[in-house]
């Protein structure tokens, strides 16, 4: 979706920046960043990670092209003189990423504070592809997630992604299509997606076929002769039930030619009472094969209470309350400066500090080890890759550091940041989406079900290995040390 340069895909301030770094002759030095979210969205338990692969296609074309340098050199400053100097504009025409990215794979269920990517590279590259990378990962693992918790909802039943007229746009709509499909959705109603992404497409008519002709009836008649492979009746343009009563009737007809009917969709009124008579219906007439689909504003809580209720539907089309993210409309993602250096020298802790808590940032190179014991996850730790844990191996919570989690010994343990960019170069494989959309499933199984709950539900054990946790209140001291003494 991708393939071209974007090399504007950021804000001006990334580029102010970059002049101020060159000027100051700070072109050659190295930078770690962090990209992380503070706070689970929709007050979950858990968070799909999405939008690496699109980020790193962004990332293999980073370059400033003849009209990129041409727009830029035509932007004022306040006093009506070039913003950007000709001697920065001549150096950007030359810039490619020559850093390295370590990310977790998508479809990995990660938690606040965690970097879903990592970033070492010269200051001034690290900087100019903040805003890219943040958009580029921000809305995907929104969506994923959401699709996520559909899917729990559901329990197993099929999940269709109906949301493209009501999305942000054209690649707002590819961008939820493509995170709704890893997060747990089957198909889409989104055609260009499926050409592009592979994703399966699915879907039937609309109402204006209905009202198209003299009555439904004639209606579900005529689809069935256009379509014979593709029946599925949408029953709720008039009366739901009398149009259940309609699709029986041409489903017998078909029967007798050897077609088959493959369901009924219900898209307005009380779901649960009509997907219960519908298909009392349908089995009555002899078609207990028949799916019912059901729409209209779905979101997790609501499929959760139809179930609950007894609905007899089979499969979910669900729109705008997952391609546009519902209840929330981003995640508060941010991109964080953690450690700096100049080439060849020891790398200096950075943080920044905060009147709140959760928005002080964590210093140094960070990893993410997750911690296992038999098929289940236990734990993760954040923590420096130049000390890594040792045994006895402790992880203090960061907002209240008097909760403590012992590493057993007996336990084992993945590191979650994988290599993806070395010196510039993409070394990363990417699955296919089927494979994607399997490693949310299979991540999401080696969870308790407590963080599955949509209310109220268990917070997993994350926080920082006690080295790095120790490291991070001295730099705290002694940088408030410092601003106290007027240094």
């Amino acid at each position: 979706m991708l393939d071209s340069s974007l090399f504007l895909l950021t804000d001006l301030y990334q580029l102010t920046m970059a002049q101020g770094y060159w000027s100051q002759k700070l072109v050659q030095k190295e930078a770690v960043f962090h990209l992380f979210f503070r706070k689970m969205p929709f007050q979950g338990g858990f968070t799909v990670a999405a939008g690496l692969e699109e980020a790193a296609n962004w990332l293999k074309n980073f370059h400033a092209t003849e009209d990129d340098i041409a727009y830029l050199s035509t932007l004022k400053g306040a006093s009506g003189s070039p913003l950007f100097s000709k001697d920065f504009l001549s150096y950007l025409a030359t810039l490619r990423f020559t850093g390295n990215i370590d990310a977790v794979p998508e479809g990995t269920i990660v938690f606040p504070q965690q970097p879903l990517l990592r970033v070492e590279a010269p200051l001034i590259q690290a900087q100019l592809i903040e805003t890219a990378l943040l958009n580029l990962i921000n809305f995907p693992t929104l969506i994923a997630t959401k699709a996520a918790r559909m899917h729990l909802a559901a329990q197993g039943e099929p999940l269709l992604e109906f949301g493209l007229r009501r999305a942000q746009g054209i690649n707002g709509g590819l961008t939820a299509t493509r995170s709704a499909y890893i997060g747990g959705c089957e198909a889409t109603s989104n055609v260009l997606a499926g050409k592009l992404l592979g994703i399966p497409v699915r879907g039937t008519h609309g109402h204006s076929w209905v009202m198209a002709f003299d009555n439904e009836l004639a209606s579900f008649e005529a689809y069935a002769e256009a379509m014979p492979d593709n029946i599925l009746f949408l029953v709720d343009t008039y009366d739901s039930l009398q149009g259940v009563e309609h699709a029986i009737a041409i489903a017998k007809r078909l029967r007798d030619k050897g077609r088959k009917l493959i369901g009924i969709r219900l898209d307005s009124g009380d779901l649960a009472h009509l997907s219960i008579q519908s298909r009392m219906l349908l089995d009555a007439a002899g078609f207990k094969d028949a799916v019912i689909v059901a729409s209209n504003e779905l979101d997790e809580v609501l499929i959760s209470e139809l179930k609950r209720q007894g609905a007899k539907i089979n499969v979910w089309g669900i729109g705008t309350n997952l391609v546009t993210g519902g209840n929330q409309p981003a995640l508060d993602g941010v991109y964080k400066l953690s450690a700096l250096r100049d080439p060849g020298e020891p790398w200096e802790d950075k943080i920044k500090l905060s009147e709140q808590l959760i928005k002080m940032t964590n210093p140094g190179i960070l990893q993410i080890r997750r911690y296992k014991s038999g098929e289940g996850n236990i734990a993760d730790a954040l923590y420096d890759i130049r000390t890594p844990p040792k045994e006895p191996s402790v992880i203090v919570d960061p907002f209240d550091p008097t909760r403590l989690t012992h590493v057993h010994k007996s336990w084992s343990f993945e590191d979650l940041l994988v290599p993806i960019f070395r010196q510039g170069k993409c070394i990363y494989t990417f699955p296919k989406l089927p494979e994607v959309r399997q490693t949310t499933f299979s991540n999401l199984s080696h969870f308790s079900v407590g963080i599955k709950r949509f209310y109220n539900p268990h917070i997993y054990t994350s926080g920082l290995e006690s080295s790095l946790y120790y490291k991070k209140v001295d730099l705290i001291k002694r940088i408030r040390e410092q601003v106290s003494s007027g240094a």
